[in-house]
């Protein structure tokens, strides 16, 4: 029988046992354990930003090249040890094996893309031909909070981890209460490639804790993904702190327009991959299915709805995988069958009812539900509910996707270009695609969202701009002695050459 990991925290190069409530995390689908451990206590959270900020003088002061050859290696190991990866991701998020190794590709791409990033965001021209010469130099913010997810555990504090540490930041990461044991095989991967001690460190715990690491005077940053409920609290808990960075990378609401199409099983696939996509539990998910009456959405709806049973969904770790796995937990399942309840108490009509499969609460069919009333809640989900509006043309179908207080993603299926091009002037969102998935990303784009989606520090290829401040400078190699002087200073400037 595999042994069960000890979980410990990582802090200032070494591994200790935590001080705090212990915690067993179990395999939403089979509940076998996973990871069982100790949270940090507040008093090592404090060690941590300790260690972080007495770090940050020599690792700061590290060359880029350095620190770029370290950031690599981490890439190297990731892809040494991908099966590793892969198997904890399977086992802590119940996603698919093959979805599970599309995160550790992307794990692995960050580093090359954020280097990419680095270079290009700050290859601002400067004038140092001139006297005084303009110069334009960077320097990075101190130790920084990062808070991951539970959805992308490995890609998405890479994503700002990465960007951080070439900058020259230090770290503190505190993993999703959910995904500790990914959590650790990020702190042990960057602990092989070489990171110097007290860089890195990991601290285990709920929100007490990482509302500590943020209240900690050390903190220069704080970089979190997840969702806007928690944002906000950050938000709150670092007002009166403008010296603090924060970056929130948040959910949505997120809309999918269907208007014309001759291409109605492809349109099919793509919606499938928008909304169903890790069990619905990525905040790009398309949320709300918007066809336009006079477009091709009644043939496109009939479709799905035909093709949903089809959906392999179950063990996560079967060979062949299926296309979904599991919620991350029982108790989110539960909400999503509790809020497809609500929904059809309030006169949603069932087109396909989300129920769980077999005996694994955790693991549920795709849903799919049709509202008459265009004021659907507005909130973010995390499952495999998609719901259908109508719209009477494009301009209707616009105003519909922009009734929200989120702005994350949009798309658009349509054989007509300028179509989209009135769509994505005029839809609020951060990432509008055009005939792909709305779950779709590039590594070489900024990645973020406008209104309650973020506060505009979009990560991505941008996430070098909130890694390090700018210093602008004029230089001249020698004093310069005017030969006239400013308005009231001419009695000085006679004075001055005697």
């Amino acid at each position: 029988m595999e042994s069960i990991p000890q979980g410990k925290q990582w802090i200032n190069g070494e591994w200790l046992p935590g001080n705090g409530q212990d915690w067993s995390r179990r395999n939403p689908f089979c509940n076998s354990i996973v990871w069982q451990g100790n949270w940090g206590s507040l008093s090592q959270a404090d060690d941590a930003m300790g260690a972080a900020s007495d770090a940050f003088e020599s690792w700061s002061h590290n060359s880029l090249s350095d620190r770029t050859g370290i950031v690599k290696q981490f890439a190297t190991l990731l892809g040494t040890k991908r099966s590793e990866l892969n198997r904890l991701i399977v086992s802590e998020t119940g996603k698919p094996s093959w979805e599970a190794d599309t995160e550790t590709s992307a794990a692995i791409g960050k580093v090359q893309n954020s280097i990419e990033a680095l270079h290009q965001r700050r290859s601002m021209i400067c004038d140092n031909t001139g006297d005084p010469a303009s110069i334009i130099r960077y320097r990075p913010l101190g130790a920084m909070v990062v808070l991951g997810p539970f959805n992308l555990p490995a890609h998405l504090p890479g994503a700002h981890m990465v960007p951080a540490l070439l900058a020259g930041n230090t770290i503190v990461f505190k993993p999703s209460e959910q995904t500790p044991g990914v959590g650790e095989f990020l702190a042990r991967t960057w602990k092989e490639a070489g990171v110097p001690q007290g860089v890195v460190n990991l601290v285990h715990g709920t929100g007490e804790v990482a509302q500590r690491l943020i209240n900690n005077p050390a903190c220069s940053g704080v970089l979190f993904t997840g969702s806007y409920r928690v944002g906000k609290l950050l938000h709150q808990a670092l007002a009166g702190r403008p010296e603090v960075m924060l970056a929130l990378e948040l959910g949505g609401n997120n809309p999918l327009i269907v208007d014309r199409t001759e291409s109605i099983d492809a349109a099919v696939y793509q919606i499938i991959l928008s909304a169903y996509i890790t069990s619905g539990q990525r905040c790009t998910c398309a949320r709300r299915l918007i066809l336009t009456r006079d477009g091709s959405g009644e043939r496109v709806l009939e479709r799905l709805a035909e093709v949903l049973p089809l959906i392999d969904a179950g063990d996560p770790d079967r060979d062949p995988p299926p296309f979904l796995g599991t919620l991350i937990s029982e108790e989110a399942s539960r909400k999503m069958l509790d809020l497809q309840s609500k929904w059809i108490e309030e006169g949603g009509r069932e087109i396909r009812r989300m129920e769980p499969l077999a005996d694994h609460l955790a693991a549920l069919s795709p849903g799919l539900i049709e509202y008459d009333d265009p004021s659907i809640y507005d909130e973010e989900w995390f499952g495999p509910l998609l719901a259908v509006q109508r719209a009477n043309d494009l301009d209707d179908a616009i105003g519909l996707a922009n009734r929200t207080k989120f702005g994350l993603s949009a798309g658009l299926i349509s054989d007509d270009v300028e179509a989209f091009h009135h769509v994505v002037n005029r839809i609020r969102a951060g990432i509008v695609n055009w005939n792909r998935q709305t779950t779709g990303a590039s590594g070489k784009l900024p990645f973020g969202g406008v209104g309650t989606s973020g506060n505009f520090r979009p990560s991505g290829s941008f996430a070098a701009d909130y890694c390090s401040y700018p210093i602008a400078s004029l230089e001249s190699p020698s004093v310069p002695f005017p030969a006239q002087g400013n308005p009231g200073l001419e009695k000085v400037l006679e004075y001055l050459k005697r």
